[in-house]
């Protein structure tokens, strides 16, 4: 009940809405404007302008939840690994990670719905070892073969501990991916490295020896919930 609420209400608090939607947000806004204005000019208020008004504003309250960015008590800790996104778990697998740690891995992804907060925050306080775009195609994001042929930026921290490789993946719908990590950077736990608009997904691949702590199908929250424990 209170994820719903959370929905309908844009969370108990927020700070305000992400920098990556103020051009969408205004643009939204004034084509709104400019709709109801036209229909009220040819329409006057009967029953057709007032199911133009209830469309344009449930559209303009998605809209403003999908860029809004909560404020967020955060779960900081040396031996988490935190999830880097809102999202449901959807795969936990022992996988080969190819493209750069080049071992067996523990391969944790979590979709993101357009309902979901999508920015995208350090999993570990490290050095970003590793930083490359790789443009691709734009499968549903729960597809299989997303992680390697979708439209995607890989992130690697790394710190004494270990290493954590990040993977944004563009999806069918989402067709923008935002990453601000530079190789050489020293960033923070909970930080934040990323956005991905309109719905997506995120891999995390951690050593096999992390102990997980999520299951299929769990709701997690990003910068709050461990994914694992070094």
């Amino acid at each position: 009940m209170d994820e719903w609420i959370d929905r309908l209400t844009f969370g108990p608090m927020i700070k305000g809405f992400h920098r990556e939607g103020h051009i969408f947000l205004m643009g939204a806004t004034l084509l709104s404007v400019l709709i109801l204005m036209f229909s009220h000019h040819f329409l006057g208020t009967g029953l057709l302008f007032g199911l133009i008004l209830l469309t344009i504003a449930v559209f303009l309250i998605l809209f403003f939840q999908f860029f809004r960015v909560p404020i967020r008590h955060q779960n900081l800790r040396d031996n988490s690994i935190l999830s880097p996104c809102d999202g449901k778990v959807v795969v936990i697998e022992e996988v080969e990670e190819t493209e750069f740690l080049k071992c067996r891995c523990r391969q944790i992804s979590i979709f993101m719905s357009p309902l979901n907060v999508h920015i995208n925050w350090n999993p570990i306080a490290g050095k970003v070892s590793y930083n490359k775009y790789h443009p691709g195609k734009f499968l549903v994001a729960w597809h299989p073969k997303s992680s390697t042929e979708n439209e995607r930026t890989t992130v690697v921290l790394e710190q004494v501990k270990g290493q954590v490789l990040m993977r944004q993946i563009a999806g069918a719908v989402a067709r923008r991916i935002r990453c601000y990590a530079q190789t050489g950077q020293l960033v923070e736990q909970g930080s934040e490295f990323g956005f991905i608009k309109f719905g997506s997904r995120v891999d995390v691949f951690i050593p096999l020896d992390a102990e997980v702590k999520v299951s299929i199908d769990q709701v997690v929250k990003g910068g709050v919930d461990e994914l694992a424990v070094w």
